[in-house]
């Protein structure tokens, strides 16, 4: 089995400071999101903790200050409508404070077969954008979105399609994953 894959930080999706209104139980429960594998994830707050949107907390295995328990992983499809409303944004939030990571996937990306690059799982790339990327490349390894921007002609905005591509695979059903590792539900 390959090494437990554990998110030290998440990013706050949702806060509902007096729990869901379909649960029996009124305590807090927060909605997050991953910064290493944008792991969905339901957790607990500690008692008092008031917890805002886009507020990055710590949920490592050391004494957290903010989040008591995870309570568990949860689906795309269990975000609540604001979680979902602030998910992009969110995202791509934690796709600019960590750019060098996702422009070496730009930099790094190979072959997913002898007919698919991975680099076009990303939406709008196709041959003719992956040929000018793998020639770019070649050239000089990219260092910024906004050199992937200049030296790829007409590539859309690389973190916006990032972040396009990691909703995709949260939501399920993808044939491969480059940024995400695929939810499971488990019965409850």
């Amino acid at each position: 089995m390959e090494g437990e894959r554990r998110e030290e930080y998440a990013v706050v999706l949702d806060f509902l400071a007096s729990g869901k209104s379909f649960s029996m139980r009124s305590e807090p429960v927060a909605q997050l999101i991953g910064e290493e594998w944008f792991t969905l994830l339901e957790a607990t707050p500690k008692a008092g903790t008031q917890l805002s949107i886009g507020e990055r907390v710590y949920i490592g295995r050391d004494e957290r200050n903010k989040i008591e328990i995870i309570k568990y992983r949860i689906g795309y499809d269990e975000l609540t409508q604001t979680a979902k409303s602030n998910i992009d944004r969110l995202v791509l939030q934690i796709i600019k404070t960590n750019e060098k990571r996702f422009v070496d996937v730009f930099n790094n990306a190979g072959p997913l077969n002898i007919r698919e690059h991975s680099l076009e799982l990303l939406p709008g790339v196709g041959k003719k954008h992956l040929q000018a990327i793998l020639k770019a490349r070649e050239a000089k390894k990219f260092e910024s979105f906004e050199d992937i921007s200049a030296r790829v002609t007409l590539l859309q905005d690389p973190a916006k399609l990032i972040t396009e591509r990691i909703i995709m695979e949260l939501k399920g059903n993808e044939r491969f994953y480059m940024f995400t590792k695929p939810y499971v539900k488990r019965a409850r």
